[in-house]
């Protein structure tokens, strides 16, 4: 009889979460709604959490939306990586849209020096964002009803708010992930909705809906701003400087609903304490609208806002207030959960809801939001005239575009950059006009620029919800110094532009191109890929008054598949293209090694795979796909790990193995390969599956800990606080390596997300990449770990019959922004033969 009662339970809960879909489920009903308004199902074809939206719906609705109603316009800002439109509606009362222009300029200049602010007639911004994860799909389904609502609802409240308030409003921060999912979900679904989580609907495959198409974590890049996707959304923040951002999210099945505050301990310190204060009081309001439809919540209790570089963190050093909302996850159409059966469409209400909250709170703490921003820059520009004196310059002699990229962050984040003057050493450093740029500290993003260039490894917690350190000039391995005075200061940028490359002349005995600057990679493999010879220095020489460096790269006339006037001319485009210098020399007599020297090794053209699918992580192999296809121009197989034991893996000369673990048939097969002369490249954890499956033999240092003093409550915590999440360290090079080449200083910082601590080898030549004694240089490690680190190695090479395996513990493409380390895998790849 109870599991009678329990199947009729079951049975009549599936039936009511299918008919849930009804507007009047998730509306206000103390409205009336204009009928000339479309509803979602009268355009997307299905009522709102029947089935889950794709992209292409979405956007079509909300261009119905633009068409019917004089409250909504709509821009298009792009497209992403698989051509799907970046959107933006803006919402607001149609006198509102009349003056729009005036009204943003107002809101700007209230964020200015001097301004005065009148916030009586000032409208609030607020700028809502959907499912920037794209397996997270309630937010996005929930835009759908928050726009029909703003669009439709004809309540005096309604035109109050909208008379008082501008909503730019992103139904889809991920399109690419959004569709992805939808079709699996929908693909999936059943008629009966079955809500056993063992259902295939739940189990999305690899890589999942989360990322966008090169499989990154978009909630992650407001910082550094590498994709088209947050390029568009950044442009837009600060076009607006929004008070309030909301980000949309989903978590684990088995929770509830969390709204900010997160962990207050875990606040980033630059972060003003009125901002929490303000970001609690935003919180009362999400939960009286939550408590009126009897959805639980949690707040306070887990996330956090320390990284900058998150969507709900981000505006809080930029004058804003950041709001996180994590919604329990039914990852289909309805799943069981510790609370009962939850439903897609009690998810997107739960959205919807919050949505609304959110835009309530904005109307009524109005003044005091913008105020709050008025008084945050104001206080901001105070703190930078005390270090009106004080600048910051950065650069790196032998690489103007990996200084370019840099600056080019800069610029998106609206920080002004000015040339450097002329050539100057300042703290030792070597910095050159053009290669090199001055950051005044006094100026009114002088708080961001903080965030980006302070190194700190001091903590009020121990525990991070993401990682503790991305020290802008760190990630690009770039030279940098503080406390610049005003005399290095030449002229402002206005228009910043990477410096083109050239050719210095023809040459009809052969081209020396260094391999200091960040694309070489991209010329030589053009080179390589034209069958064209080119070689290697493994040493470094002077020719023409200039010194060469180890690496550079020796591209002969004669002989070669181009006469020399096509090689000139095939030369000086890709020089332009890859904003290198390629110096042309008439004669193979040098200072040092000769041209003709053995000691200049003939490179093949690499023929690359990468191993992508199950037990490998999505985001690190996304980086590489990335870095390869979208930078350096190289093509690139994506070889699945199903169908890694069938593949003819004759076809390519390097794999690269992302951090995971494959199974015991694949290390056979990729044995056999690696005997016959490939080179296995292998990353972070996929090191320690190396050493298991005896394609290399590494020793590993254990991390020696033991809990004393803690309390069972406080197991996780301490547990938690011995992770690496993500900090910066700081390694000797032995520069005339081939993994070093392109190197112009002996020490490196290294981006480090893992305890796997690698014995250096008894050979000193055989460590050319190792951690200093004290290598911590920004972020959090516990002691135990950091003793690990110090004197560890990064990097082993070893050989296995006629191939190599070649190990990194650390992520050398970290998040795209990487910059500073991207050359080291580079070199794996081109100089794999001289290793």
């Amino acid at each position: 009889m109870k599991f009678l009662y329990l199947f009729i339970f079951l049975v009549s809960s599936i039936s009511v979460g299918q008919n849930q879909t009804d507007l009047s489920y998730y509306l206000p009903q103390n409205t009336t709604y204009n009928p000339a308004i479309p509803t979602p199902k009268s355009v997307i074809g299905h009522d709102v959490g029947e089935w889950h939206v794709t992209h292409d719906k979405l956007v079509e609705y909300m261009k119905a939306l633009v068409a019917s109603s004089d409250r909504i316009t709509l821009e298009s800002r792009g497209t992403t990586f698989e051509g799907r439109p970046l959107i933006l509606l803006t919402i607001t009362a149609p006198k509102n849209h009349q003056n729009i222009e005036a009204i943003r300029e107002q809101h700007l200049a209230a964020t200015e020096a001097d301004a005065t602010v009148d916030t009586n007639n000032m409208p609030v911004v607020v700028n809502q964002g959907f499912s920037i994860h794209g397996n997270e799909p309630s937010g996005s389904n929930a835009a759908l009803l928050v726009a029909y609502y703003l669009a439709a609802a004809e309540s005096t409240a309604v035109n109050d708010m909208l008379d008082t308030m501008v909503i730019l409003f992103d139904p889809s921060f991920n399109p690419d992930g959004l569709q992805r999912f939808a079709y699996w979900a929908n693909s999936n679904r059943n008629k009966n909705l079955n809500p056993d989580p063992n259902d295939r609907e739940f189990s999305e495959v690899w890589p999942g809906g989360r990322s966008n198409h090169y499989w990154f974590d978009m909630n992650r890049d407001w910082l550094p701003v590498q994709l088209p996707e947050s390029k568009v959304r950044l442009e837009t923040f600060h076009k607006w400087l929004p008070n309030i951002l909301t980000d949309h999210h989903e978590m684990g099945t088995n929770s509830s609903f969390f709204f900010q505050p997160g962990i207050p301990s875990r606040t980033h310190p630059l972060t003003p304490k009125l901002n929490q204060e303000l970001t609690r009081r935003i919180g009362d309001f999400h939960a009286k609208a939550l408590d009126k439809i009897g959805s639980f919540y949690y707040t306070e209790e887990s996330f956090d806002d320390f990284y900058y570089g998150k969507g709900s963190t981000f505006p809080d050093i930029n004058g804003g207030i950041g709001i996180l909302f994590e919604q329990a996850s039914s990852r289909g159409h309805v799943q069981e959960s510790d609370n009962g059966l939850l439903t897609f469409p009690f998810t997107i209400r739960n959205q919807f809801t919050a949505a609304l909250s959110t835009l309530e709170a904005a109307e009524n703490m109005r003044e005091e939001l913008l105020q709050y921003q008025h008084d945050f820059f104001n206080n901001a520009r105070a703190e930078a005239k005390k270090e009106s004196a004080k600048n910051i310059v950065f650069g790196d002699s032998k690489d103007a575009a990996k200084t370019y990229e840099l600056a080019e962050i800069l610029r998106r984040h609206q920080i002004k950059i000015y040339e450097l003057k002329e050539d100057a050493t300042i703290d030792g450093k070597a910095f050159k006009r053009g290669y090199s740029y001055v950051i005044p500290k006094n100026q009114k993003n002088t708080r961001l620029l903080n965030a980006m260039f302070e190194k700190r490894t001091t903590f009020q917690d121990s525990l991070f919800y993401d990682i503790s350190a991305w020290t802008l000039p760190l990630a690009f391995n770039l030279d940098y110094a503080d406390g610049v005075s005003n005399s290095n200061m030449g002229a402002l940028v206005t228009d910043l532009k990477m410096p083109m490359g050239q050719v210095a002349a023809q040459s009809n005995y052969a081209y020396l191109m260094e391999w200091h600057e960040y694309y070489t990679p991209k010329v030589l493999n053009q080179i390589l890929k034209n069958d064209l010879r080119a070689r290697v220095a493994m040493k470094q020489f002077t020719t023409n008054g200039k010194e060469y460096d180890y690496g550079t790269i020796m591209i002969p006339v004669q002989n070669q598949s181009k006469n020399p006037d096509e090689l000139y001319a095939f030369l000086k485009e890709i020089a332009a293209e890859g904003h290198v210098q390629i110096d042309a020399v008439a004669t193979g007599l040098t200072q040092g090694i000769d041209l003709g020297s053995n000691h200049f090794r003939a490179l093949s053209q690499p023929k690359v795979a990468l191993i992508v699918g199950r037990g490998v992580s999505p985001y690190d192999a996304g980086e590489i796909w990335h870095l390869l296809d979208q930078r350096y121009d190289m093509t690139l197989t994506k070889l699945d790990t199903d169908n890694l034991e069938r593949a003819d893996l004759t076809r390519y000369n390097t794999i690269i193995l992302p951090s995971g673990n494959l199974s015991k048939g694949a290390a056979e097969k990729l044995t056999d390969w690696v005997e016959t002369g490939g080179t296995l490249i292998g990353f972070e954890n996929a090191v320690k599956w190396l050493t298991t499956n005896k394609l290399v033999t590494l020793e590993f240092k254990k991390s020696e800990r033991v809990a004393k003093n803690v309390t069972f409550e406080d197991r996780s915590d301490y547990n938690g606080a011995q992770v690496i999440g993500g900090a910066i360290f700081e390694a000797k090079l032995d520069r005339s390596h081939p993994i070093n080449f392109g190197y112009k200083n002996d020490r490196l910082p290294l981006f480090r997300g893992s305890t796997i601590f690698m014995n250096p080898d008894k050979q000193s030549y055989n460590n050319p990449i190792q951690y200093i004694k004290n290598p911590l240089l920004s972020g959090y490690v516990s002691k135990s770990n950091l003793d690990s680190l110090s004197l560890s190695v990064p990097y082993q090479m070893q050989r296995l019959k006629r191939g190599k395996v070649v190990a990194f513990t650390d992520n050398t493409n970290f998040r795209a922004f990487w910059f500073g380390t991207n050359k080291l895998m580079m070199n794996a790849i081109f100089f794999r033969e001289e290793l």
